[in-house]
């Protein structure tokens, strides 16, 4: 089992890439589409692959051909695997399917949203009902922070765009990095939904980050 693979990135067709470890060896390995773009940029560089190595049967199984999917980070890997689970939903489709980064996928199956995961392609309306219906519950650790912060707005009934982003933007003004704004931010939704906490306004949720900070 090949579990990583470092060498040059000579070439990058479509979905399949080439790389070479040395000793005249080179290996193909087939990458999501939302990776192309920023492997384009690696050509003729170094680059190390997280893979997903399995066998794909031939001529209805009467025989198999090893393949090589590579990821830049073991969390990619997961999120294919995972994506893999569904239904009607093979590697060679997920490949296509994943357009976008995973965040962004498991952020509609968390939303609910089969229009968004319609727009993926491979990916049609039934099948997008389908990846909701298998996965809701299991993605939600591909989430970003800001993604988070969103379905807690949501579930506590809050407009994301603006009432968590107004605390977000107030946090980041009294020196907080924006991306530790959005993880108190996530914190104190998640506090509000546990524990009832009514979270209308921006006072109110601010209310709520300044207990989570506290020692």
């Amino acid at each position: 089992m090949i579990g990583r693979l470092t060498g040059t990135l000579e070439s990058l067709d479509e979905l399949t890439a080439l790389v070479s470890p040395g000793g005249g060896v080179a290996y193909e390995v087939s990458v999501p589409a939302f990776l192309v773009e920023r492997l384009e940029q690696k050509r003729g560089r170094e680059v190390t692959f997280v893979t997903f190595h399995y066998l794909e049967g031939q001529g209805q199984g009467a025989w198999f051909v090893p393949r090589l999917i590579g990821f830049l980070s073991p969390r990619e890997r997961e999120f294919f695997e995972v994506f893999t689970t569904v239904k009607g939903i093979g590697n060679r489709k997920a490949l296509r399917a994943m357009a976008v980064e995973p965040a962004t996928i498991a952020s509609a199956i968390a939303r609910k949203d089969p229009a968004a995961l319609s727009k993926l392609p491979e990916i049609g309306k039934r099948l997008a009902e389908t990846i909701i219906a298998e996965l809701s519950g299991k993605v939600e650790a591909f989430l970003s922070d800001a993604q988070v912060a969103q379905l807690e707005a949501k579930s506590s009934g809050l407009k994301p765009d603006s009432v968590t982003e107004e605390a977000v933007l107030t946090l980041t003004t009294l020196g907080e990095t924006r991306a530790d704004a959005e993880r108190l931010v996530a914190r104190a939704l998640d506090r509000a939904r546990r524990e009832g906490t009514a979270v209308s306004s921006v006072e109110e949720l601010l209310g709520v980050v300044f207990l989570v900070r506290a020692p």
